[in-house]
């Protein structure tokens, strides 16, 4: 499996010639939208920087909301969330989505806005091994809440997303707050993240995976 990052929260995820989509964007957050092939594509949410799935080639199944499926051996099952602290008053509805590819569990958190991940939440969240969470705050958590929330959640590898970039308009924090929560500020970003099954340990802290944008 080998996981890409291209900004906010769009990610690529690979598993042989099988090609999931999470959270593609649009050009108005200003970097350039995601154009290639997919197969499945996730959408957290209905924002237009998570909800660009026409730009993606081929003729990939959308999934956009709660609910289980299984597509092409992807098993997804989409988690309702609330985008805000105010149960969806301010900012409406987030979806989670926990993902099994390869034997490996991940879990995307879009938009995610609550202080902390609600005790049903996590009883239906499970085991995860790769954890993907939003840390710039603003319109999502703070670096310090991602750090407390991936406490919870327990995974073995956490990529922190949906923070400040050259050319991205929204006004975000950098990732810097999560980092140092983390005790990972000498993390060297990485072109990609390749595991396998047999890469992922039994127990222990959460190793942080900083991404470079492709």
């Amino acid at each position: 499996m080998v996981i890409t990052w291209y900004g906010q929260a769009c990610f690529k995820i690979q598993s042989g010639d099988l090609v999931v989509a999470i959270d593609p964007f649009s050009k108005e957050i200003g970097l350039t939208p995601p154009r290639w092939k997919a197969d499945v594509v996730l959408v957290t949410h209905g924002h237009f920087d998570h909800n660009n799935a026409e730009a993606l080639a081929g003729e990939p199944f959308v999934i956009t909301g709660p609910g289980e499926c299984e597509v092409k051996g992807v098993t997804v099952r989409g988690i309702s969330t609330y985008h805000d602290k105010a149960q969806g008053k301010e900012r409406g509805l987030n979806t989670i989505y926990r993902i099994e590819m390869e034997g490996i569990s991940l879990l995307h958190m879009g938009d995610f806005g609550e202080e902390k991940v609600r005790e049903e939440t996590l009883e239906e969240i499970g085991d995860v091994d790769v954890l993907m969470i939003p840390v710039g705050g603003t319109y999502t958590i703070t670096g310090a809440e991602a750090a407390k929330i991936t406490k919870q959640i327990e995974p073995a590898f956490v990529i922190p997303m949906h923070y400040k970039l050259p050319g991205v308009k929204a006004n975000l924090e950098s990732a810097e707050q999560f980092l140092k929560e983390m005790g990972a500020t000498k993390t060297e970003p990485a072109e990609k993240l390749t595991l396998k099954k047999k890469d992922i340990p039994e127990e222990g802290k959460a190793t942080v995976v900083a991404l470079k944008t492709a």
